[in-house]
């Protein structure tokens, strides 16, 4: 497994396991670290932390070989809730420290200014119960506020990113400052599979739509935290390390790029408070 170092010093595993919209994660967790998974991805707004800690509990995996991400959830943007909230999610995923603590949304509506936010996110970091602090559906504006108002930079962007919005603008800044840039719903939502270019490549290079996708994300250089609820699909998504896209095969893909039109979900700055 390809490992990209952070600013803060903990590498990260380029091919994780997402765990968004998944109840019984405790289950499928420990399906994922059984198949060779060693970096999980949650969020306090999952709900599922709980069942994250149960499943690394479950499995044999040793602590130090996993890497786990939470993010904060909208509601704590507050830099006394960064605090509380990040005790509360090491409690219930029965860790002493995340690897990777993120602002899940940047929510620029927010009488909670996100500079303010990423303060308290720093000063989780200094205290040693998140090793690395970054951000999550920041885009450029967001990220040049906070540099210029700490001096500090993110260690990673999590980010919409698939063939059919390629965010190569805002991935340009992130490699330009040494922000380790992880693509969320990289398979489009699923819609990116459907596209005739991806199973055309799929077809002729006997891969699944799946894999030809997440193969292009790699090449690319990005993380990405796929999402399977059965222990065939995990494997298949982990089976993308030993082969490579040719170059005109990741010109098929990045020709799908439909800019912002591509975009599954609103943009960031249009995200409301959500119960």
């Amino acid at each position: 497994m390809e490992h990209l170092p952070l600013n803060s010093g903990p590498s990260i595993p380029q091919v994780g396991f997402g765990t968004g919209g998944t109840p019984d994660a405790a289950e499928r967790v420990a399906a994922a670290l059984q198949t060779g998974y060693r970096h999980l991805d949650t969020a306090q707004r999952y709900g599922n932390e709980s069942g994250v800690g149960a499943g690394i509990r479950a499995s044999s995996v040793p602590r130090e070989d996993l890497f786990v991400t939470t993010k904060l959830d909208d509601f704590h943007h507050a830099p006394a809730d960064v605090d509380r909230t990040l005790d509360e999610s090491l409690a219930r995923l029965g860790l002493d420290a995340v690897d990777l603590f993120l602002i899940h949304w940047p929510m620029p509506r927010l009488e909670v200014s996100f500079v303010d936010t990423w303060r308290a996110m720093l000063a989780a970091r200094d205290s040693g119960r998140a090793r690395a602090v970054g951000v999550s559906n920041f885009q450029q504006d967001h990220l040049e506020q906070i540099i210029e108002a700490t001096g500090e930079v993110p260690d990673a962007d999590q980010i919409e990113i698939h063939p059919t919005f390629a965010n190569d603008t805002l991935r340009a800044f992130c490699r330009e400052h040494g922000i380790v840039v992880t693509a969320w719903s990289p398979l489009g939502k699923g819609d990116d599979l459907a596209e005739p270019a991806v199973i055309a490549l799929a077809e002729r290079l006997g891969r699944s739509p799946a894999q030809v996708i997440l193969r292009w994300h790699m090449q690319r250089g990005d993380v990405i935290i796929p999402k399977s609820s059965r222990p065939e699909g995990m494997a298949a998504n982990l089976d993308i390390l030993d082969w490579r896209l040719e170059a005109e095969d990741v010109a098929a893909l990045e020709a799908l790029d439909r800019g912002e039109t591509g975009r599954r979900t609103p943009h960031p700055d249009e995200i409301e408070l959500r119960g």
